[in-house]
């Protein structure tokens, strides 16, 4: 096996944890799609190919993280939720992850924004519509985060045909 194919072998499956991750946030997530473009770019040996799909890859990538962060940021404003109640849903995820397995993460999530939100409003009902607001905003980020990932690993896939064919 040569250099380039080891390269482009390792670089696919950078991008699918990649694409995982942004789902999984245990996972790296975009920002390794966008380093694996790079180095396919750099040493996957397909020459002007790879620095186009990299430069396309790169694009989605960057409005993927973004969408994500506004997508998810406007929602939780207009929900008047504050960072910390899922800041403190993000520690208790990852305190759930080691905790219960497979599920441990969106347990621990759900548990975390429940209670600061409980603690910041002290009425339960209104604590389950903030978290409940809250896990929608952050599912629509990841959800528009993970569309536009797909669509970078399906531009390294097509540039991948595209320099193996020449």
């Amino acid at each position: 096996m040569n250099p380039e194919t080891v390269v482009t072998v390792l670089c696919g499956v950078a991008i699918l944890v990649g694409v995982a991750g942004t789902i999984l946030p245990v996972l790296p997530g975009s920002i390794l799609i966008g380093l694996s473009l790079l180095a396919w770019a750099l040493w996957g040996g397909a020459g002007t190919t790879g620095w186009v799909v990299f430069a396309i890859g790169l694009v989605f990538v960057l409005a993927g993280m973004a969408a994500g962060a506004v997508l998810t940021g406007r929602k939780l404003k207009q929900h008047s939720i504050p960072g910390r109640s899922v800041a403190v849903g993000l520690v208790l995820g990852v305190a759930g992850m080691f905790l219960i397995p497979v599920v441990g993460l969106f347990v621990g999530f759900a548990a975390g924004l429940l209670l600061s939100e409980l603690q910041r409003t002290r009425v339960f009902s209104s604590a389950v519509a903030s978290s409940w607001a809250a896990m929608k905003a952050t599912g629509l980020g990841m959800l528009a985060e993970f569309g536009l990932a797909c669509l970078s690993a399906s531009t390294w896939v097509i540039g991948l045909w595209v320099a193996s064919a020449a």
